[in-house]
């Protein structure tokens, strides 16, 4: 079974001279199919990568995932719990653990069990010691970690504040999330809780395939060759590496602590169009034109020449993943020489 895409004939014609000038056939595109539910799935690489780093440090919570909804007027409780449940029912990947069998980590998911809201009545105390337990709760519920052998690794709890003021205190394990799966919770959440609200069915559409189908897909397809390629690529591609060595004002601690900050910087219209306008000029995305100015500024306050920045990517590159809670996200090396003292058009 395929895909059929519905190209305009103007279109049609440019992709197939492309197609004949690379001297390419037409690509031929499959889907993931679902697994072979007599099988034990495997874990995604990504996975395997936040496995590994749990089995380093067990009781970490340094990645947990939280959202946080202030919820304003009416709630019908009923219907965002049941919400929540269907979003369970929906995606395996949150009803999922971790285990260890013959030395390997497998994925391991629950049927779908009724599931019970956990709720906090703040009701009781005066409105500034409301906000600052809601706060508290929130700060705790967020760095409370998980156990990826026991479960359940999506947890929910409905914080009252007042009769039509509520807090919505969702946290999941990044092995079966990420920012883009945040994205899905949030919109599924919004259009279940309005049909059960509204006394009907769940409108939306059942999954193609659920997270272990593209975990087992994954496995099968990257393995011998085309594995071997792609590991020696990147064992070339991070030879000789440099750490860079930033004039920072305290040394790096000995023991990692994931306390950290963000500071945001608001450029004004006037720049942002002028970097759109270059990068246009210059063949390149906006990325490539701030990835590259970062890396200048790096080079001017280390000294060094070999810069190496890390990018998550959301690694969807595939229809059938865009509607999948999951952990797809991953992280690329992006290794620039700037030795010579290149121009910033030439870097």
């Amino acid at each position: 079974m395929g895909h059929t895409f519905n190209f305009s004939e103007k279109k049609q014609a440019l992709f197939e001279m492309l197609v004949q000038q690379e001297g390419l056939d037409a690509p031929a595109v499959s889907v993931i199919p679902p697994r072979d539910k007599t099988t034990v799935p495997p874990l995604s690489f990504a996975q395997e990568r936040l496995w590994f780093l749990d089995q380093l440090e067990p009781g970490s919570s340094a990645y947990n995932m939280p959202l946080a909804l202030r919820l304003t007027g009416h709630l019908n409780v009923t219907a965002l719990e049941r919400s929540i449940g269907e979003i369970l029912s929906r995606h395996e990947v949150l009803r999922t653990t971790f285990v260890t069998e013959d030395e390997q980590p497998i994925q391991r998911s629950t049927s779908v069990a009724t599931f019970t809201l956990q709720r906090v009545d703040l009701g009781q105390l005066s409105e500034e010691q409301r906000e600052a337990e809601a706060q508290r709760l929130a700060s705790e519920e967020a760095s409370h970690p998980f156990d990826l052998v026991m479960g359940p690794l999506l947890r929910a709890v409905l914080v009252r504040l007042k009769p039509e003021e509520h807090v919505l205190l969702l946290t999941m394990h990044h092995i079966v999330s990420d920012g883009w799966s945040m994205g899905i919770l949030y919109r599924e959440l919004s259009v279940l809780y309005d049909a059960f609200s509204k006394g009907n069915s769940s409108p939306l559409p059942e999954l193609p395939i659920q997270y272990a189908d593209f975990a087992v897909w994954q496995r099968n397809s990257l393995k011998g060759e085309v594995l071997e390629k792609q590991v020696s690529f990147w064992k070339d591609h991070l030879q000789h590496i440099s750490t860079l060595e930033l004039p920072t004002d305290h040394p790096r601690p000995p023991v990692q602590t994931f306390h950290g900050a963000t500071h945001t910087v608001q450029f004004p219209q006037t720049v942002t169009e002028a970097l759109q306008v270059l990068s246009r000029k210059e063949g390149v995305t906006l990325f490539m034109t701030l990835l590259a100015a970062f890396q200048s500024l790096l080079h001017r306050y280390t000294g060094q020449e070999d810069i190496v920045v890390g990018t998550p990517i959301a690694n969807r590159n595939r229809a059938e993943l865009e509607a999948l809670i999951g952990f797809f996200v991953n992280t690329l090396v992006m290794r620039t020489d700037t030795s010579g003292d290149p121009a910033f058009r030439e870097l």
